[in-house]
């Protein structure tokens, strides 16, 4: 990790405990990757001439504790310890003031843009503090989990049979939140038909592997989004930190590193609009057992 240090912080206020990691996207200029000018306007050096959309951002004195580059190499602004100036005006679960009891992670890319393969590397070998899952699209009331989050909320934990459309099946004892807990606290609208799950792991093709299933199978009682397997935190060999569990089907459908989930009326502008990853290539979209 790579120290950079930034004028851009103080003390936090005395007795405040850190309890909020907050896990933004930053591209500068806006959709480029891999120059100098994120490093630069976290030090108060950006070049107002070099690019016009510095003009409306080189006045503001703002930072971040860590920012985590395309190809996985950290940087650090800020000591945890001190309040770095990322928030601005905000507030969370009734508290103002974020800046105050937070440690932002800038990850460079964009809203539209999956995490890298490199990226997802570092947060795990930050075993994930900097994850949170956004679960958005047609719902009323769009949210941020983070991983503390996901895992203070109802549990249930299940014996089941993991089968492979390739032939082989393994028994895994899993434990996770029921997708439900999710659901009712985004209020899907009555224009959600699907549930998208995308996810960090790159293919061969060079696209994401995502997945979908319907609103039947989102509310099933065994549908959960699964943080441990077998009394243990999930491995990243099994989908870390987040996969999904949807007992009634086929392995390819259970999506492993999830990182956004979108609610849609209709799946056909994804990928390749039949679905998933797989179902792109001619698997069932409904892979039922």
């Amino acid at each position: 990790m790579r120290i950079v240090e930034s004028p851009n912080h103080d003390e936090r206020p005395p007795g405040t405990e850190v309890t909020l990691v907050l896990l933004h996207s930053i591209s500068l200029p806006p959709g480029e990757y891999g120059g100098d000018a994120i490093e630069r306007f976290f030090t108060n050096r950006l070049d107002p001439a070099a690019h016009p959309y510095f003009q409306e951002i080189h006045a503001l004195r703002v930072s971040s504790h860590y920012l985590i580059r395309r190809d996985g190499q950290m940087v650090q602004f800020v000591d945890p310890v001190r309040r770095a100036w990322h928030a601005g005006v905000s507030s969370w679960r009734g508290r103002s003031r974020c800046n105050d009891f937070s440690i932002g992670i800038e990850l460079e890319g964009t809203d539209a843009d999956a995490f890298s393969a490199s990226q997802y590397a570092a947060l795990a070998a930050n075993q994930f503090a900097g994850y949170a899952l956004d679960v958005g699209g047609f719902v009323a009331a769009p949210r941020r989990f983070t991983l503390a989050e996901l895992r203070a909320l109802p549990s249930r934990t299940q014996i089941t049979r993991h089968d492979c459309v390739e032939g082989w099946s393994a028994i895994g004892k899993w434990t996770g939140v029921p997708f439900e807990e999710v659901l009712v606290r985004v209020r899907p609208s009555a224009a959600a038909r699907f549930v998208v799950f995308h996810c960090a792991d790159p293919m061969s093709s060079g696209e994401r592997y995502y997945e979908s299933i319907d609103m039947e199978d989102a509310y099933h009682p065994q549908t959960i989004l699964a943080y441990a397997l077998n009394d243990a935190v999930l491995p990243v060999a099994n989908g870390a930190p987040i996969r999904l569990r949807v007992e009634r089907q086929l392995g390819y459908k259970m999506a492993k590193y999830v990182m956004r989930i979108e609610l849609v009326e209709s799946y056909a502008h994804i990928g390749r609009g039949k679905g998933g990853y797989w179902e792109d290539r001619g698997y069932e979209w409904f892979a039922g057992i």
